[in-house]
């Protein structure tokens, strides 16, 4: 997994924020994808994790129905 890759999916939850459940899902992917790579060895965790956590300043309400 890239930085880009991941500012991509940010920007794709940033899209779809207008439907609360989706993007909360897509952020919930995202965040464990991110942790997979982290695990496996990624070479610049810290980087992915500080842009996966920008999905944290997206408004949209978190929940689960």
């Amino acid at each position: 997994m890239t930085v880009d890759e991941v500012k991509e999916r940010v920007d794709d939850i940033r899209h779809g924020a207008g439907d609360d459940e989706t993007a909360h899902g897509m952020e919930d992917d995202l965040y464990i994808d991110v942790l997979e790579a982290i695990a496996n060895g990624a070479d610049n965790p810290e980087k992915l994790a500080a842009e996966a956590l920008k999905t944290q300043e997206i408004e949209f309400y978190r929940w689960y129905s």
